[in-house]
């Protein structure tokens, strides 16, 4: 009956972590292009400079670029957040977790 408790209590701490993760905004820059997402890699805006705008091509690039850079901090930003939610559980080495 301790695993259903532990695991009723793994998701609600998953729950609470994807919430504060909506709240978590990550900001990545490339060459004056700003991107923001979320710790969920939404999308939260896409800023750059006016010399970036100049040449379109370039920003649209470097757009890219940001948000690859983004979305990979917010992924290691939730993986970090379900470690120690994990690791609190004792499930912290098992495998495929």
């Amino acid at each position: 009956m301790n695993k259903f408790k532990d695991l009723y209590k793994l998701q609600k701490q998953a729950k609470q972590i994807q919430q504060k993760l909506v709240n978590t905004h990550i900001e990545a820059e490339t060459d004056g292009v700003t991107v923001t997402v979320n710790g969920k890699q939404e999308i939260i805006s896409i800023d750059m400079t006016d010399e970036a705008y100049a040449n379109k091509k370039k920003a649209l690039q470097n757009t890219v670029k940001a948000l690859n850079k983004a979305i990979a901090r917010s992924q290691q930003i939730g993986a970090d957040e379900m470690k120690d939610v994990m690791g609190d559980m004792g499930l912290g080495n098992m495998p495929g977790l």
